[in-house]
């Protein structure tokens, strides 16, 4: 994103547009604050352009609207880059007579800079009301300052995506960068995530209203959800690029409990459905408990998800002096041959069924997990049932 005559805003303002978290940012701020108008803002030498808005008080602008930059306070954090905040217009000795507060009339005040990782100054999150508020307070200007962090992320993000999009002419090379890309964003994503994290978490325990209250809590479920996304996609680029899963192995404990624990949760999701069981566990299993949980998971999960409404999903675990052999079935429509050839790989089922959640990478991480203990993973499917099975070897 360059700072020159050459910007395109239209696109600046979908990519604001394409971060999913922006309304509820801009939501918590004028929660928080009590503020009326909040707006993060592309700002240039030349132009002020609304990206996205949230405009309690009537002010007028829409995302795509602008103003001129010498009228703004925005255009003062461009040059300087550091925050502005102003409890009270009237009696700040600094700001009582800048032109702006009178030109838009307002009388508190806070804008941070947003600035992407390459150190390009992209603009502001912005707010605005015409009565005080408090705002000096180490947790509005942290809460602030992580949101244009985490903006900046994201269209640092969305720019790599479209740069490395339009380079990829190769179909191989654009499955290995895609494989790097993702190994670098989900290990990058982290540290914002957590920060998102305990500053949601930080705001939950102020005082705020019902609404503001729903949307803490869903912007907790959001970053849990993230944070299972960013598992999948580091596993699948540890299985592609690592040469498979690292695993934590050990004999002592019983595989039982882990498939109790599985079916409970997943039991306690799909209330409406029936989970049959059929156990025959003897003696240890040497593996990695947290990865067959994970696989269990997800091969439950898939059968309980695909199998025809109103029939049960059925479970069988056993162990011999050879090997544990683990299966899952449900009833339903047959998986076709085509279908089945692809089933392993990574993104290939949600392309291959419209509507279908998540990446796509579920039953590809169970194979990985299944390859990792030595063991196999097969699917047979018609039209009695979908059956998928793992063996893995005791020895």
């Amino acid at each position: 994103m360059s700072d020159g005559p050459g910007i395109d805003m239209q696109a600046e303002v979908a990519a604001v547009a394409r971060i999913a978290a922006v309304p509820a940012i801009l939501d918590l701020v004028c929660q928080i604050t009590g503020m009326g108008f909040a707006a993060i803002a592309r700002v240039t030498e030349e132009q002020w352009i609304a990206c996205s808005v949230r405009d309690g008080i009537g002010f007028g602008l829409l995302p795509g609207s602008g103003l001129e930059v010498e009228s703004t306070i925005c255009n003062e954090v461009r040059q300087c880059r550091q925050p502005v905040v102003i409890d009270h217009v009237a009696e700040d000795p600094d700001w009582r007579d800048h032109h702006t507060p009178a030109m838009y009339g307002f009388q508190s005040y806070i804008s941070v800079p947003i600035v992407l990782p390459d150190g390009t100054f992209f603009g502001t999150l912005c707010a605005i009301d015409p009565k005080p508020a408090v705002l000096r307070t180490p947790q509005v200007t942290a809460m602030f300052a992580m949101f244009a962090e985490l903006i900046a992320f994201h269209l640092d993000s969305l720019a790599k995506v479209e740069t490395s999009q339009a380079a990829l002419l190769d179909a191989r090379e654009t499955a290995t960068l895609r494989e790097q890309f993702i190994a670098v964003l989900g290990h990058d994503l982290r540290n914002p995530l957590a920060a998102i994290d305990g500053g949601v978490r930080l705001l939950a325990r102020e005082t705020l209203s019902e609404r503001g209250r729903k949307v803490a809590t869903l912007m907790q479920q959001s970053t849990a959800r993230m944070s299972a996304l960013i598992d999948d996609v580091l596993d699948l680029a540890r299985g592609r690029l690592g040469g498979g899963l690292p695993l934590e192995r050990r004999r002592s404990e019983a595989l039982g409990p882990v498939l109790d624990q599985v079916i409970a949760e997943l039991r306690a999701t799909h209330g409406d459905r029936t989970i049959e069981t059929d156990f025959n566990l003897t003696g240890a299993v040497d593996c990695d408990r947290s990865r067959l949980s994970q696989l269990f998971s997800n091969l439950i999960g898939n059968a309980l998800t695909h199998g025809a409404s109103g029939t049960p999903v059925s479970i069988s675990a056993s162990t011999d002096s050879r090997r544990f052999v683990f299966s899952v079935a449900n009833q339903g429509e047959p998986i076709a041959p085509a279908i089945i050839e692809r089933l392993f790989e990574p993104f290939s089922r949600g392309d291959l069924r419209e509507g279908q959640g998540g990446l796509g990478l579920g039953l590809y991480i169970a194979w990985e997990i299944a390859r990792a203990h030595r063991g196999t993973l097969e699917v047979k499917s018609n039209r009695d049932e979908t059956r998928f099975t793992f063996r893995m070897p005791l020895s």
